[in-house]
C-alpha cells in the first residue's frame, strides 16, 4: 500500500482515537488543540513518508508523533505547570507528561468523549455533528455534506458545541451510574441518527453513505464493550443496526439507482451481519427494560426473511403498533400503512395513509402512488408525480421516474 493510500486509511482510523484520548487528558477547554495536534501528526507523515520509507508500524509511529507534539505544547504554552500538574499524582509528574494511547484508554476516552457529546446543554444536530468531526474524524466537508449544509454553518454549530462544553465545564469522564441511565438516550439518539444519515443518505448523489453506518456501529460496540452502558437499548439498537446493514448493498443497483426492498437480491444480503443482529436482539431481551429500539429491530428482522407470508406481514404491523403506542413518529406511522395493505388489502391502507397528510414528505405519496397501483392508475401516476416534484436526490428521483413510466 502506498503512502497516498495508507494514510487516509489511518486517517479514519486513528486520527478519532488519538483526538479523544487527548480531549479527555486536556479537558473540554482545549478540544481545538486536541484536533490541531492531530492533524498536525498526519501532516508530518504526509510529508515525510512522501520522501522516505513508511514506517514499520505506522500506528505507533502515530501515536509516538502525537505524544511527542502533545507535550511540545503543554511545555511552550505552560499549560503543563499551570492547569495539568496540579491534577495529577506526583508518578505522572515524575514522568513528566504522559499521553496513554493503549486499546483499553482509547475505548474509555471515546466512550467519556460520547457521554460529554452528547450532554443535553448542546443540540442533538451539533451533538451528531460534533460526534462526526472528534469520533469519527470526518472533515468539515464531508460533515456540510451529510446535513446538506456549507462548511461555515458547521463551523459554527461546532463552535458553539465546543463553547457549551467549556462554558458549562461538562467534564470529559463516565457519568455517575443515575447519570449515565439519564444520558444514555441522548447517547442512543445520537448514534440512530448517524447510522440513519448513512442508511437513508439524502445528503450525497448516493444511494447509501456506508461510513456513515460503520461509524455508528463501531461507537455502539464501545458501549456494548462497556460493563457500564451494556444495556438492553444498546443491544436492541445494535441489532437494528445489523439487519439494515445486511442488506446494504442490495439496496444500490449497478448504477447507483435505489433498488426498492421487494426487488432486492436476496443472496447479496450479508447472513453474517444477520446472525449478529439476532444475538444482540436476544441480548436485547434480557430484563423487563423495553425501548423502541426492541420494536424497530424487531420489524427489521422480519425484514430480513424475504419470503411474502401472512405471518411475516402480521407480524411486522402488530409490531408498528406497539412502536407507535410507545413513541409516535408519523414514519413509523406511514410504514405501518404499507404493513396495513399487506395484512388487510390496499383499500384499508389507503385510507390510513390519506389520514396522516405528510405533505411535504416524498415517501407518503411514493406510498401512495403504490397502493393505487391497480386501482386507479391515474391517480397513482398523480401521486408519483407529487413525490418526484419533492424528491431531493437523482437516485430517488430516478426511482420514482421508472415508476411513473411504468404506469404510462
Amino acid at each position: 500500500m502506498t503512502h497516498q493510500e495508507l494514510i487516509p486509511h489511518l486517517f479514519r482510523t486513528e486520527f478519532s482515537k488519538i483526538t479523544a484520548v487527548l480531549c479527555k487528558r486536556f479537558g473540554a477547554d482545549n478540544i481545538e488543540v486536541a484536533e490541531d495536534i492531530a492533524s498536525e501528526t498526519f501532516m508530518l507523515a504526509l510529508e515525510t513518508w512522501t520522501y522516505s520509507k513508511i514506517p514499520e508500524n505506522p500506528t505507533a509511529w502515530l501515536y509516538a508523533v502525537a505524544k511527542n507534539k502533545a507535550k511540545n505544547y503543554l511545555t511552550r504554552q505552560h499549560i503543563f505547570a499551570d492547569k495539568v500538574k496540579p491534577n495529577i499524582t506526583p508518578s505522572e509528574v515524575a514522568t513528566e507528561f504522559s499521553v496513554d494511547l493503549s486499546d483499553q484508554n482509547i475505548a474509555d476516552s471515546q466512550l467519556q468523549m460520547l457521554f460529554a457529546i452528547c450532554h443535553p446543554v448542546i443540540p442533538v444536530e451539533s451533538q451528531i455533528g460534533f460526534a462526526l468531526r472528534i469520533l469519527c474524524g470526518f472533515g468539515i466537508d464531508e460533515i456540510a455534506n451529510a446535513f446538506l449544509t456549507n462548511k461555515e454553518t458547521i463551523n459554527k454549530r461546532l463552535f458553539r458545541a465546543r463553547e457549551k462544553l467549556r462554558i458549562e465545564k461538562i467534564p470529559i469522564a463516565f457519568p455517575g451510574e443515575k447519570e449515565i441511565n439519564n444520558r444514555i438516550d441522548a447517547v442512543l439518539t445520537t448514534l440512530y441518527l448517524l447510522f440513519n444519515e448513512g442508511y437513508y443518505s439524502e445528503s450525497k448523489e448516493a444511494v447509501v453513505q456506508e461510513e456513515l453506518c460503520q461509524e455508528a456501529m463501531r461507537l455502539c460496540r464501545l458501549l456494548i464493550g462497556s460493563p457500564q452502558t451494556n444495556t438492553p437499548p444498546v443491544n436492541a439498537l445494535m441489532a437494528l443496526m445489523c439487519f439494515h446493514a445486511s442488506r446494504l448493498k442490495a439496496r444500490k443497483g449497478g448504477n447507483g439507482e435505489l433498488v426498492l426492498y421487494h426487488n432486492q437480491d436476496e443472496t447479496l444480503w450479508n447472513q453474517e451481519l444477520i446472525t449478529s443482529g439476532a444475538i444482540y436482539l436476544k441480548e436485547a431481551s434480557q430484563g423487563t427494560w423495553i425501548s423502541k429500539y426492541h420494536f424497530e429491530a424487531s420489524i427489521a428482522y422480519w425484514h430480513t426473511i424475504k419470503q411474502d407470508t401472512k405471518e411475516k406481514w402480521e407480524n411486522i404491523l402488530l409490531l408498528y403498533n406497539q412502536l407507535l403506542q410507545l413513541e409516535y413518529s408519523p414514519i413509523a406511522a406511514l410504514n405501518r400503512t404499507y404493513a396495513l395493505a399487506k395484512v388487510q388489502g390496499k383499500e384499508t391502507a389507503i385510507v390510513e395513509a390519506e389520514k396522516l397528510k405528510l405533505l411535504d414528505n416524498h415517501f407518503y405519496f411514493m406510498l401512495l402512488g403504490e397502493l393505487y397501483k391497480g386501482i386507479d392508475n391515474a391517480q397513482a401516476t398523480s401521486y408519483l408525480e407529487q413525490a418526484l416534484a419533492l424528491a431531493k436526490t437523482s437516485t430517488d428521483r430516478h426511482t420514482i421516474q421508472r415508476s411513473i413510466d411504468f404506469l404510462r
